[in-house]
């Protein structure tokens, strides 16, 4: 009989085969010694000969076939039949963990029994260290950050405030899902992720609702994840186009969220702030003469209102 798993990671799969060997030998090395480490890739009907090249290379690794592309949440989530660990992490193909990175995660979350989600610093290639502690998206804040009046309004908390230390264990809002480690009695308490979002928020909602049942989520510099970073989405055009049909899944999902965890009047300040933000940088597209952005933002402003009744004011995806 086999013993009982110390951990289950589950790495969701789109098209990005040449990122996997590097991926899951990282993670093999990380959890070396630590007990049994389940692993499990969920490929997303990956068209690159991804989920043949880890039944031939990596045997150990249970694969799921989702049968189509499912978007992150809903894929991580055909996980869960599989899930006997108390702690299950969520890791990106494009993220690869230092050999001391699961050890220190792992012991983090035994010295803090409160602490429910937990995320580590993330850095690019060249060491940049990457948003790893952030906070909730508001209507104001969206608004501002993308009119570029953030300056003007300082005590507005931002998604990415100013007051981050990269430094210290910080108790945050939510985590990206690149590193993304869960304790156990969380799934069993709120569940994994609302099979609604497609992409994006997704993590801002599970964390919303781990908080509102009592846990903390913490960030921890005590280890560094290398993230690469928008992998998937590079591999397949339809979603890169431009950048439109991301902008689209985005702007839905946060629709999703708003009306979801804040009821109609918030959806509704968010959409009029959407709107006032298209008008706004619309004027300044015109002073500045700008047919290409006037264009985009014209589109844009059709997609709010066309979204905002497709999904029956964000109460259902489209998706």
């Amino acid at each position: 009989m086999s013993s009982a798993p110390v951990l289950t990671t589950v790495i969701v799969s789109y098209n990005t085969r040449a990122l996997l060997d590097p991926c899951l030998d990282a993670l093999a090395k990380a959890c070396a010694g630590l007990g049994r480490c389940d692993t499990i890739v969920v490929d997303n009907a990956s068209r690159d000969g991804s989920p043949e090249h880890v039944e031939q290379h990596h045997p150990e690794v249970r694969l799921i076939r989702s049968g189509g592309n499912l978007g992150f949440g809903r894929a991580n989530n055909l996980a869960l039949p599989y899930f006997e660990a108390p702690y299950m992490l969520l890791l990106n193909t494009d993220a690869f963990v230092g050999e001391d990175s699961v050890r220190a995660a792992l012991s983090l979350m035994e010295s803090r029994p409160d602490c429910g989600i937990l995320g580590v610093r993330l850095t690019g290639r060249d060491g940049d260290v990457q948003p790893s502690c952030r906070y909730s998206p508001t209507p104001a804040n969206l608004f501002l950050v993308r009119t570029g009046l953030v300056r003007h309004f300082p005590r507005v908390r931002m998604i990415d405030g100013p007051d981050w230390a990269p430094g210290a264990t910080t108790e945050c809002d939510w985590v990206p899902g690149c590193f993304y480690l869960i304790r156990k009695e969380v799934i069993a308490q709120v569940g994994l992720f609302d099979p609604r979002y497609f992409l994006y928020y997704e993590e801002v909602d599970h964390c919303l609702a781990a908080r509102r049942a009592g846990w903390k989520v913490l960030y921890t510099p005590a280890t560094t994840v290398v993230h690469i970073g928008g992998e998937s989405a590079k591999a397949e055009a339809a979603l890169t186009t431009g950048g439109r049909q991301i902008d689209r899944i985005s702007m839905e999902s946060a629709m999703l969220y708003f009306r979801k965890n804040f009821g109609l009047p918030v959806l509704l300040a968010h959409l009029f702030l959407e709107t006032v933000g298209d008008i706004y940088l619309l004027l300044k597209a015109v002073l500045k003469r700008r047919a290409a952005v006037r264009a985009e933002l014209w589109r844009r402003m059709g997609t709010t209102f066309e979204l905002a009744r497709a999904t029956r004011m964000g109460r259902v995806a489209t998706r």
